[in-house]
């Protein structure tokens, strides 16, 4: 979903989708993450440009930025699977309060890192943006045809 209505979301509604996020199981309980909310149009505007594909993030009500320490050799690879289940859990609790949302890959970390501030070792990969859809029939409308594999082509039992 990528196109919203302008209508802000409720502070009762983004206290959920955060919560979502840091409830989440992590690897050893250790919570590698941190989140920045983002509510100000100049500022969603701004982190519209950190990604050739965030410009849903200028119409969205609210994004939030998943930060998680620097990766570098010797870090467990498992914080990026924490962050998949954290974004995951907050994508579900949006959609279950009629709010969609759509993820941005971030590649002009610089820009990122400038714009919500956050320090030089740490990271943020993805930004999560929501709102409610501009199309409401966005939220019960069947999955497309042809928008996932079938079982029979990505299951494999006992081995390969």
């Amino acid at each position: 979903m990528r196109a919203f209505r302008t209508d802000l979301l409720g502070q009762d509604h983004l206290r959920s989708i955060m919560d979502a996020g840091r409830l989440s199981g992590s690897s050893k309980n250790t919570q590698r993450w941190a989140f920045v909310l983002v509510q100000e149009r100049g500022t969603l505007e701004r982190l519209s440009h950190v990604g050739d594909f965030a410009g849903h993030l200028a119409g969205a009500a609210a994004a939030v930025a998943l930060v998680t320490p620097a990766l570098g050799p010797g870090h467990p690879l498992s914080i990026m699977w924490d962050l998949g289940r954290c974004a995951q859990n907050m994508t579900l609790a949006a959609w279950s309060m009629g709010i969609g949302s759509v993820p941005a890959t971030v590649y002009q970390q610089s820009l990122a890192r400038e714009i919500l501030g956050y320090p030089d070792d740490h990271w943020c990969e993805y930004l999560l943006s929501f709102g409610y859809p501009a199309d409401p029939s966005d939220l019960t409308r069947p999955a497309r045809a042809g928008g996932r594999r079938p079982l029979e082509e990505v299951l494999h039992q006992e081995r390969w």
